[in-house]
C-alpha cells in the first residue's frame, strides 16, 4: 500500500502544476485518443494478420539480500525476489472482421476530430491565459 502511494506522489505533483487551460484540453481530446489508439491498434492488427495480446506475469527468483547489523556488520543471505514481467503472444483475428472495424473506426474520426477542435476553442475560450 505505501508504494502504491509513493508512486502516485509524482503524478499528483504534475497533475498540480497544469492550468485549468490545459486540464480542459486534455480532457477535450479524450475520445480522439482513444479513437486513435483503437485505430492504430486496428491496423497493426490488418497489417500483422494477428492481434497481440499482453499480459502482466510475476516469477520468483533467487537473489542475495543484505542485512546491515546494529554493530555495522553487514550479512548476506540467498532470498527470492518476486519479479514481474510482460508477455506478448499472438492472437487469431477474423481478417474481414478487423477491418470492418478499421473502416468503421476512420468513418468517426473527421467529426470527432471537429468536435474535439470546438471544444479545444471553447477551453481556449473559457480559460484565457
Amino acid at each position: 500500500m505505501r508504494h502504491s502511494i509513493l508512486l502516485l506522489l509524482p503524478a499528483l505533483a504534475l497533475a498540480a502544476c497544469s492550468t485549468p487551460r490545459e486540464d480542459c484540453i486534455y480532457n477535450a481530446n479524450d475520445q480522439l485518443r482513444t479513437l486513435e489508439s483503437k485505430i492504430k491498434t486496428a491496423q497493426g492488427n490488418v497489417d500483422r494478420g494477428f492481434a497481440i495480446s499482453t499480459s502482466r506475469n510475476t516469477r520468483t527468483v533467487e537473489a542475495t539480500c543484505t542485512n546491515t547489523l546494529p554493530d555495522g556488520t553487514v550479512e548476506r543471505y540467498p532470498c527470492d525476489r518476486t519479479e514481474t514481467f510482460t508477455t506478448s503472444d499472438p492472437v487469431q483475428i477474423d481478417i474481414a472482421d478487423e477491418r470492418r472495424k478499421l473502416a468503421e473506426f476512420k468513418r468517426q474520426l473527421a467529426p470527432l476530430q471537429a468536435a474535439t477542435n470546438t471544444a479545444v476553442q471553447q477551453c481556449i475560450a473559457i480559460h484565457p491565459e
